[in-house]
């Protein structure tokens, strides 16, 4: 396993896949990375020499924000539509859908388990 920008990408998949697992790199910049370093794209992790792992390691280092900066840039972000008060930001808050889904079904990843409403426990000496 080669280790880029703190990440462990998977030795037996192509380069162009396996760059994709590092937080901030999708296809069309895994894509890139790979023309700019000048790595065919279907070689496999396993088969890269050194050389072209530090060609890599240096292009996404130098021209790319990836993995803590991008999830700190994306919590700044939440954090200051919070701050503003705005309609996003309060959805934010409230751990609701953020972008105009319906909330009356579904969203129950946001919103978590059901919870009952208004079930009283029967008294256990009378009956009927």
């Amino acid at each position: 396993m080669a280790r880029i920008a703190g990440v462990d990408i998977p030795s037996d998949k192509k380069v162009k896949i396996a760059l994709t697992y590092i937080h901030g790199i999708g296809d069309a910049t895994s894509a890139k990375i790979l023309a700019d370093a000048k790595i065919d794209p279907e070689i496999r992790v396993k088969d890269l020499s050194e050389d072209m792992i530090s060609k890599l390691r240096r292009e996404i280092e130098t021209k790319y924000k990836v993995e803590g900066e991008v999830r700190r840039e994306v919590q700044n972000n939440i954090k200051r539509l919070i701050e503003i008060g705005s309609y996003r930001g309060l959805r934010h808050r409230l751990n609701l859908p953020v972008r105009g889904q319906r909330t009356h079904t579904n969203a129950r990843t946001k919103k978590g388990r059901r919870r009952a409403v208004g079930l009283k426990k029967a008294k256990p000496g009378k009956k009927g």
